[in-house]
């Protein structure tokens, strides 16, 4: 190598202006090393926090974000035949137990309640004019009986008087006749009578059988117009409103739905190897998607549904059959909310939620249930008004059409022998 090469290569190891110091091995091994020890550290770190989180939290709670809201939707179906007259109530408006929702038009059952109205005064006056024929034919045996008891007396002195030759043979003979006769007059009164007390023993003028298939048929014509009236079954928010103005609707005829948004639950869908330490009882928290994670709604575990969600399906799987492939199920686990906190933030059936329940305590059985039916929608008494008036009315109908006390029980006639 020349003198001139020599120089140029020493002359290009040194550190010129502007140009920085290379980096030795050493200095790049130890920079790598402090890189991965810092790597290593944040990782075990990590590590350590999810142990941590996992020892203190997450082994004591399920979480899933296959839970739903759900609640009682309350269909309202057509109890009577008829046209659709009125619509008072539209989805989303909040109707009241009781409020009239839907008017039919009320002239066929108004004109059949009136037929029933008369067909009930006729059997009243019928009943009526029967316990009077049984008065009359008691009088009737009374004075056949005493025609009878006139001819017999007859008969025995024309008898004691025949010998002597006072009373001719003929005459005696049709005395004889005349009573036989009488005799028969009073055994087919007695048969009269008879017939008529078979239809009145033990019943009054007012509860005859045939003025209660009157009362009957009466109340099924007075419910059949009072239904002409859809009334709400309970209180909560109308959806699905299908009945149109002009429709004609008959029983069992569903016109709209109606949602109670103050009670409210949680559907959540567990893993079934999710379930071991699920009971009834365990707080659980949620948060719909509604709102995000600002809000948090506190429920309970109130029930494990009996039964996975795939044996309830319209078309359950046949596992017997086929091939069979082994799929994890999950069961609907029922969570309450906290009716304060759906007044101050409202939830909808069918909304998404992330729902986390706390299965630390466990000493509740799996099978007690704490669900109940203590919600107003569980129960309805707008109906039991119909039928008392019902009542009422035809009350009025046999009391306006009643001859004679009410009270007044069929008996038997006293009639000598």
């Amino acid at each position: 190598m020349t003198e001139q090469q020599e120089g140029g290569a020493i002359a290009s190891d040194r550190p010129g202006p502007g140009r920085s110091k290379a980096l030795s091995r050493k200095e790049i091994r130890t920079r790598r090393n402090i890189g991965l020890a810092l790597v290593a550290l944040i990782a075990g770190l990590v590590a350590l926090y999810f142990l941590l989180r996992w020892r203190t939290v997450e082994r004591y709670v399920v979480q899933t974000d296959n839970a739903f809201v759900t609640g009682n939707l309350i269909p309202v179906y057509a109890d009577a035949t008829g046209v659709v007259a009125r619509v008072l109530a539209e989805e989303t408006q909040d109707v009241k137990r009781g409020e009239l929702v839907i008017q039919l038009d009320a002239q066929r059952a108004s004109a059949a309640l009136a037929q029933a109205e008369a067909d009930l005064a006729r059997s009243v006056r019928t009943v009526g004019a029967l316990f009077e024929n049984h008065r009359r034919a008691c009088e009737r045996v009374l004075s056949r009986i005493a025609l009878r008891d006139k001819l017999k007396h007859d008969y025995a002195r024309y008898q004691l008087a025949a010998p002597s030759g006072s009373v001719s043979q003929q005459v005696l003979q049709n005395a004889g006749d005349t009573l036989a006769s009488a005799e028969a007059d009073v055994r087919e009164a007695r048969a009269d009578t008879q017939s008529v007390e078979v239809q009145i023993s033990g019943v009054t003028r007012s509860n005859a059988p045939e003025i209660m298939t009157g009362r009957a048929n009466y109340l099924t014509a007075y419910i059949e117009y009072a239904r002409q009236r859809i009334r709400a079954p309970a209180s909560g928010y109308v959806a699905k409103r299908k009945a149109q103005v002009g429709d004609r609707v008959k029983p069992g005829d569903q016109v709209m739905t109606i949602v109670p948004l103050d009670h409210l639950w949680v559907e959540a869908n567990l893993w079934e190897n999710d379930l071991q330490r699920v009971r009834p009882g365990q707080n659980a928290t949620i948060v719909a998607d509604l709102y995000g994670r600002q809000v948090v709604y506190h429920g309970k575990v109130e029930g494990l549904v009996p039964g996975t969600g795939s044996v309830f399906a319209l078309l359950p799987p046949d596992n017997a059959t086929g091939n069979f492939i082994h799929i994890v199920q999950r069961v609907p686990v029922r969570i309450s909310l906290n009716p304060q906190e759906l007044v101050k933030d409202p939830l909808r059936p069918g909304l998404s939620t992330l729902t986390t329940i706390d299965v630390s305590e466990d000493q509740a059985p799996v099978d007690a249930s704490q669900a109940t039916t203590a919600a107003p929608e569980y129960k309805t008494d707008i109906y039991d008004d119909d039928i008392a008036r019902g009542k009422a009315r035809a009350d009025e109908v046999v009391k306006a059409n009643l001859v004679g006390r009410a009270d007044e029980a069929g008996q038997r006639c006293v009639i000598p022998q």
